[in-house]
């Protein structure tokens, strides 16, 4: 059975970034990579999106940058997590969970 990716849900990406990122530093291809990898191919992070939120992440202070070399012998930009970061992944979760916990209540009674 095929199943379609599904794009990454409204205002979780930054969450998502985060979380891949707390493991170690990542190059941005590989960060699409690991949460497809990690959603069973549910989730998919178009490039589109995903560059401009690093972008985004790095001007917030959340993650840094660095050029480095690519497991594929290439130049590639690679971030990691900041401490300001890890606090605001703190909240992203709290969020997540508040909305989820929600939704999760309106199927249950509606």
């Amino acid at each position: 059975m095929n199943r379609a990716k599904k794009d990454v849900l409204q205002g979780t990406l930054d969450m998502l970034i985060l979380r891949v990122l707390v493991r170690g530093a990542m190059h941005g291809y590989g960060i699409g990579q690991r949460i497809e990898q990690v959603s069973g191919e549910a989730l998919r992070v178009e490039e589109g999106s995903l560059y401009p939120a690093l972008h985004r992440m790095e001007q917030e202070r959340w993650i840094r940058s660095r050029w480095g070399v690519s497991e594929n012998n290439r130049r590639a930009r690679f971030y990691e997590l900041m401490p300001r970061g890890k606090r605001q992944l703190e909240i992203e979760d709290e969020n997540w969970n508040r909305l989820t916990a929600a939704v999760r209540q309106v199927m249950r009674l509606a």
